[in-house]
């Protein structure tokens, strides 16, 4: 809005509004200042978008000096191998690769022979376990197998037990036999029913584990036992005991586990990308810390049919003949399992490939020095080689040890490059000042 004021000579005279800076500006001088800052503010302007162009010219031109077959790739003029995404190219002194244990090897091709190693324990053999349970019920009177780790025989004496069923079974073989000579000069019928009575009789007590040897004496002697003598069914070792003198047992209930130790089982863990070389019947080898320098020969007996969804591994067992009961339960071995070798294909050291759960790398030494991460594809994995199928070509060299290191370095430097691009965080050496001139 503009304010009018009278002149003296009763002229009029239009005063100019303000102007942006809070002064007031009159006629063509004001104007003229008004002219002369818009200019100041877009020369300003230009300089600061001509100083932001350059410096943007300026990294990109690094970058593409620094990693050209990236640029070329990212400008999609390029097929170059792909470097690892959001890695850096590390460059180290032969001082340096030696004073954090550098080694480089070189991708060769050849056969590659396929072994899967994995970590086993020694266990019983199932089929070889046999519980020593009573089929009646009782009260223990006296036991000839007192402690876990005895060893037993067939036939050998354990305990004795006292049993009014077996009582009663006893009584009723004695008065069939007493029956039997009472209708010796009878009917044919009851001579046969009586030979029927004393067979039953016997029967029963075989039924609940009487040894023979007990039912022959019953009738030999005439007398009836209040304890009969239970035997060892089978030959081994002791591996749980759960009685004591004078405790009463139910039929059925286990008082003790005799494993036979002769064959042994070792199980072990197999990767999901290695059962393809384990079938069932295939040689395997067992080595023990206990026998260092050793090593039993076995079998694959059996492979689990599911996988731990954890660990994505398959148990596996393998057979043990254990001459001299050296091998005992518990122990952990080490499995090998030989598969079929492969032909020639392209391999590095297992080392050099960097797993980090997402993808497979490696550092390849470039002409110029410098250490590129690249993705590579893994194939089979045997103890100390890994197959490759792409990312590489025959000759090309590789770290092959203190890989992870290397891999550090390489993530510092893009953490770094990156910090570098943002305001504040200028990561460019400071220049020196130039040294003042002395003064004459």
């Amino acid at each position: 809005m503009s304010d009018v004021t009278a002149m003296a000579d009763g002229g009029r005279k239009e005063v100019m509004p303000d102007d942006p800076f809070g002064r007031r500006a009159t006629g063509p001088g004001g104007a003229r200042r008004a002219t002369r800052v818009a200019v100041s503010v877009a020369v300003l302007l230009a300089a600061a978008g001509a100083t932001y162009l350059a410096t943007r010219r300026g990294d990109e031109a690094r970058r593409r000096q620094e990693n050209p077959a990236a640029s070329a790739e990212h400008a999609g003029h390029g097929a170059a191998p792909a470097a690892g995404v959001g890695m850096a190219p590390v460059m180290l002194t032969p001082a340096e690769a030696r004073r954090i244990g550098v080694t480089y090897a070189a991708a060769t091709v050849g056969p590659l022979s396929r072994e899967v190693r994995t970590v086993g324990q020694v266990a019983y053999d199932e089929t070889r376990v046999t519980a020593v349970a009573p089929k009646v019920d009782g009260w223990v009177e006296q036991l000839y197998v007192n402690y876990t780790g005895q060893p037993v025989r067939r036939g050998q004496p354990m305990f004795t037990l006292y049993s009014p069923m077996l009582v009663t079974a006893q009584e009723e073989l004695l008065l069939a036999r007493r029956l039997t000579g009472d209708v010796s000069a009878g009917t044919p019928e009851a001579v046969r029913g009586a030979s029927d009575l004393v067979a039953s009789a016997r029967r029963r007590l075989r039924y609940w584990d009487v040894p023979e040897g007990e039912i022959e004496r019953v009738e030999r002697t005439g007398e009836v036992r209040r304890a009969l003598t239970l035997v060892a069914p089978a030959s081994g070792f002791v591996v749980e005991k759960s009685v004591v003198a004078g405790q009463k047992i139910m039929a059925g209930d286990p008082v003790y586990r005799v494993a036979d130790l002769s064959v042994v089982w070792v199980e072990g863990e197999v990767f999901e990308q290695d059962l393809a070389a384990i079938r069932v019947g295939q040689g395997a080898a067992a080595e023990f810390e206990a026998f260092p320098g050793e090593r039993w020969a076995g079998r694959i007996a059996y492979v689990y049919p599911t996988l731990d969804p954890e660990t994505r591994t398959a148990r596996v067992r393998v057979e043990l003949a254990n001459a001299g009961l050296r091998l005992k339960p518990g122990m952990y071995a080490t499995l090998l399992v030989r598969g079929a070798a492969l032909g020639d294909v392209l391999s590095v050291p297992r080392s050099a490939v960097l797993v980090t759960g997402e993808r497979n790398l490696v550092f390849v030494k470039r002409p110029d020095g410098m250490l590129e991460p690249r993705d590579v594809a893994v194939g089979v994995t045997t103890s100390d080689r890994v197959q490759l199928r792409g990312g590489l070509a025959p000759g090309d060299t590789v770290v092959a040890s203190a890989t992870f290191l290397v891999d550090a370095e390489s993530n510092l430097g893009t953490a770094l490059g990156g910090m570098g691009n943002m305001p504040g965080m200028d990561m460019t050496a400071p220049v020196s000042p130039a040294p003042a001139k002395a003064k004459e």
